[in-house]
């Protein structure tokens, strides 16, 4: 059986990078499951217990809970259709088909934190049971608490975005499409992605909305170089040699 001891860290839907406030490799929504939790296979590294879709709130998976809480995933998915209406009471159950190691579809919910809290209650008291709970409590903590630092520091770049607006429209050496262009380098040197692929790997609207707080501290530090290097009169050039050396 698995160590519930290992069950203990979160992510963000759509982050990868030492930037991430991920412990290791993002997994896109989803692509964690299907049968590997359903067979409860032991694992060498940690599992994730909460992740944050593209509306940034905080969710986990019965697969999830069924794996830490060492309880078949399908004796846990006939509790939730048994009390399905306790549960919608915090919200529609929703769930996503994800395929098993045996190619077969397996359904597994989606679980906000309410949801999530209310399920452990009807499991019998078992030590995974106790620790799980201890850790998926502490799991939707922090996933909040990052979140929190993450409306901060969008507060606080929105300025030095008007800034760097500011400082382009003068800039006699600017490129075409310069805001755009200048915007997917930031974000390159602070993810090694562009715009476009965090947009479609992080379900952002436009990429900086899909860092993490770590994230968007980078990119006001890169951004406020290249403020600094505009209002020089620097190519394009120069600035994107200073980002990537930084």
């Amino acid at each position: 059986m698995l160590d519930s001891g290992a069950c203990y860290l979160w992510q963000y839907q759509g982050f990868v990078g030492s930037n991430s406030f991920l412990p290791r490799k993002f997994f896109p929504l989803g692509t964690v499951l299907g049968g590997k939790h359903e067979q409860q296979e032991e694992r060498s590294e940690p599992m994730e217990l909460v992740y944050m879709d593209g509306k940034k709130e905080p969710y986990t998976l019965s697969s999830i809970v069924a794996e830490c809480a060492e309880i078949k995933h399908r004796n846990l998915k006939i509790l939730l259709n048994k009390h399905r209406e306790d549960f919608e009471s915090f919200g529609k159950v929703q769930f996503k088909i994800s395929s098993s190691e045996s190619g077969q579809n397996v359904r597994d919910y989606i679980l906000n934190e309410q949801q999530a809290t209310l399920l452990i209650t009807y499991l019998r008291n078992t030590e995974p049971v106790k620790e799980f709970k201890k850790n998926l409590v502490k799991a939707f903590f922090e996933m909040r608490d990052e979140l929190s630092k993450r409306y901060l520091q969008r507060e606080l770049e929105k300025p030095k975005r008007k800034s760097l607006t500011e400082a382009i429209q003068t800039w006699e050496k600017a490129p075409k499409h310069a805001y755009s262009t200048l915007t997917n380098l930031i974000l390159k040197g602070v993810t090694g992605k562009n715009k476009a692929q965090l947009m479609k790997e992080r379900e952002s609207k436009n990429g900086i909305d899909g860092l993490t707080s770590v994230e968007l501290t980078n990119y006001q530090r890169l951004e406020d170089m290249a403020i600094a290097m505009i209002n020089l009169n620097r190519g394009y050039s120069e600035i994107k040699e200073l980002i990537f050396k930084v």
